[in-house]
């Protein structure tokens, strides 16, 4: 495997990040996650806009983008397959002991790992914790991540692949790495950007390829839903057949049904949409 480290290609074997980088010291850093087909980037173009969006709301330095294009473009040569995640993590660099960033330069890594294609069917689960809507990292993609982790793991106990949280104020918001969608009297809704939910890549094409509505919505919408699905960068379209133990019969849905086909078509039309 080769992986692309500030400025080079490098066997994975001498790809090393100082353990004083505050990408690990103290999560300070951005990521995007990329789906490659076949040595081409989805919506790159897109997810290196989010990039540069998270680094300035980080108050790190704007990332040169033409230099991480061409750290994807390397590694996606470098490392053929049919289906791939493509992580691009962007950090603070070597810095002290502490929340303090030091003076050197920012931390480039980009690496490329086989996917294989999600089913059309999951299972998901609410967890009792919360997003905070008004957080210093809200909307950006920070690889300040354990908070996912935990609950991520507390969703692989329930045989799930999701966990789904509330915002502060009781509102639906989002999954650990996915945005989500319900279906109410026919008409799909998923929650507003406001409620604290990363501005995700594949949700906003649906929104854009499907006409869902931005809706605030209460958690409970969830135990009311005729139709649920989540989206992601891996998961596409997903539909969700059971929630917190509820069976969600026919899943999936003929909304959800229509969004996947849609989804499929569009990108398939265009991976840099």
């Amino acid at each position: 495997m080769k992986i692309w480290l500030d400025g080079a290609l490098r066997d994975a074997h001498s790809a090393h990040v100082s353990v004083l980088d505050h990408g690990l010291t103290v999560g300070d850093g951005v990521f995007e996650t990329v789906k490659t087909i076949d040595g081409a980037s989805f919506a790159l173009t897109r997810h290196l806009h989010r990039l540069a969006a998270s680094a300035r709301g980080m108050g790190l330095p704007e990332p040169d983008l033409d230099e991480v294009r061409h750290a994807c473009e390397a590694v996606t040569r470098a490392n053929p397959m049919p289906r791939g995640r493509l992580r691009i993590t962007y950090t603070g660099g070597l810095s002290p002991l502490g929340s303090d960033r030091g003076e050197a330069a920012p931390t480039l890594v980009v690496a490329l790992g086989e996917a294989s294609a999600r089913p059309d069917v999951t299972s998901a689960i609410t967890v009792p914790w919360t997003r905070n809507e008004r957080g210093a990292l809200t909307g950006l993609k920070t690889t300040s991540y354990a908070e996912n982790v935990v609950a991520l793991a507390r969703a692989r106990q329930q045989a799930a692949t999701e966990a789904l949280f509330a915002n502060t104020h009781g509102r639906l918001c989002e999954g650990t790495g996915s945005n989500v969608f319900v279906v109410l009297d026919g008409e799909l809704h998923t929650p507003p950007l406001a409620s604290g939910c990363l501005a995700g890549i594949t949700r906003a094409l649906t929104v854009e390829w499907t006409g869902a509505q931005e809706t605030d919505l209460p958690l409970d919408v969830l135990e009311r839903a005729d139709e649920i699905f989540l989206t992601s960068t891996l998961r596409d379209v997903q539909a969700v057949g059971r929630l917190d133990g509820r069976a969600l019969p026919g899943t999936p849905g003929p909304v959800t049904a229509k969004a996947m086909r849609v989804f499929a078509e569009r990108s398939a039309d265009d991976l840099d949409p």
